[in-house]
């Protein structure tokens, strides 16, 4: 009897906003402009990290990293939910949907390691000036960024792993607009305490401790500054930072308010998804990629005077 409820998948229907076909419309137009955007403002800082000599430092190798890494984070979900918005039959295959959760999950895993190794890097910027040039050598920091992409791929192969192996019920609905790890994993018809632990461990690991690296590192950073006497000492020491600083805001902020925002009784029960919840989740897909260009150009002279340069040199080579 247990086998008769279940059946080997070939496709997710992927409810999205199908109660709302006029906000379906809107947000198509709104995610598309910003989707845009994300590819021209990281293109461009990734561009510009490469061919501005003046940039090639660890800091900007870390955030050409951080933009390749917002492109291809994006690109895992949101062209495949603008086609969605757009075709009544909102599915994806089971291959398509495990593709998409490894890749989802390894990019939101790299991205949290690599803003804990960018908080170190300016830890011993501003901490320890006369060393930085020896302790994010070249042997070092491209390691770093190399085991921030490693650690992102091998969380994701093993959750991925033991999710696709798991037996689902003939009820293939998904209440998201993508394939979300954690809304697969609830239409098991099996224990999924396993999987529950194994991603606890994951998190705790890949999430919660490159947020501990940043917290101890801007504590130290904090406490460095204050000790500077020039008010112009600080706003400069502080200045190297603040765009990092702001990026780790938006970036946990964001996620803390995600998963514990309080939730309605309905929401609890049902283990559904209202359209503010899904709204919030393609928020944090959608608009951190965008902010993070915005603020790295705004509160950073170096790429400012760098894309200047590029533009005046290409306009006068004509």
């Amino acid at each position: 009897m247990e086998w008769e409820n279940q059946t080997i998948l070939v496709e997710f229907f992927l409810k999205g906003l199908s109660g709302y076909p006029r906000l379906e419309l809107l947000f198509f137009v709104l995610i598309l402009i910003m989707y845009v955007i994300i590819l021209l403002g990281n293109g461009t800082l990734i561009m510009i990290s490469i061919l501005d000599s003046h940039l090639h430092t660890p800091m900007y190798f870390f955030l050409g990293n951080l933009s390749f890494l917002d492109i291809c984070y994006t690109t895992t979900s949101i062209p495949s939910t603008l086609v969605s918005f757009l075709l009544e039959r909102k599915t994806i295959s089971f291959s398509g949907c495990a593709v998409q959760m490894f890749l989802g999950l390894a990019m939101g895993t790299t991205e949290c390691v690599l803003l804990g190794m960018m908080a170190f890097d300016r830890y011993v910027a501003i901490c320890n000036p006369l060393r930085y040039p020896i302790i994010m050598s070249k042997d070092a920091y491209v390691p770093m960024a190399a085991g921030s992409w490693f650690a992102g791929v091998v969380n994701s192969a093993v959750q991925t792993a033991f999710v696709v192996q798991l037996p689902f019920c003939r009820n293939s609905v998904i209440n998201h607009f993508s394939c979300e790890i954690l809304a697969v994993m609830k239409m098991a018809c099996a224990d999924i305490s396993g999987n529950e632990f194994i991603m606890l461990v994951a998190t705790t690991l890949f999430t919660l401790m490159p947020l501990l690296l940043i917290v101890i590192s801007y504590s130290l950073i904090i406490s460095s500054i204050l000790k500077i006497h020039s008010s112009e000492g600080r706003s400069k020491a502080f200045s190297t930072c603040s765009a990092h600083l702001t990026v780790v805001i938006i970036f946990y902020g964001t996620i803390l308010f995600m998963y514990m925002k309080p939730k309605s009784k309905e929401t609890l029960n049902s283990d559904d998804l209202n359209a503010t919840d899904k709204l919030i989740s393609m928020f944090y897909g959608v608009m951190t990629p965008i902010m993070n260009p915005l603020i790295y150009s705004l509160r950073n002279k170096d790429v400012k005077e760098a894309v200047k340069h590029l533009l005046s040199k290409r306009f006068f080579s004509k």
